[in-house]
């Protein structure tokens, strides 16, 4: 199976640490690669230098996507 990359901003985190997945950036990249995203899918997410994989979640608390990643493996 195809491991798709996704732009995230690194910077956009929530409480638990887990990527937002609302930036203009990674609107982009999954339109363009059609992805729809779904719980517990496994993406691959980059910015400039950065490269991590990462789990999709719905976070019903914020009602958007977030992914959880393992921030010490960047």
């Amino acid at each position: 199976m195809k491991m798709f990359r996704v732009f995230a901003d690194f910077h956009n985190a929530d409480v638990q640490g887990r990527l937002r997945l609302n930036c203009i950036g990674t609107v982009e990249d999954l339109a363009r690669q059609n992805i729809e995203l779904q719980d517990a899918q496994l993406l691959t997410f980059y910015s400039e230098d950065l490269e991590v994989e990462g789990i999709v979640q719905y976070s019903s608390e914020e009602s958007l996507w977030v992914a959880a990643i393992d921030w010490n493996a960047m």
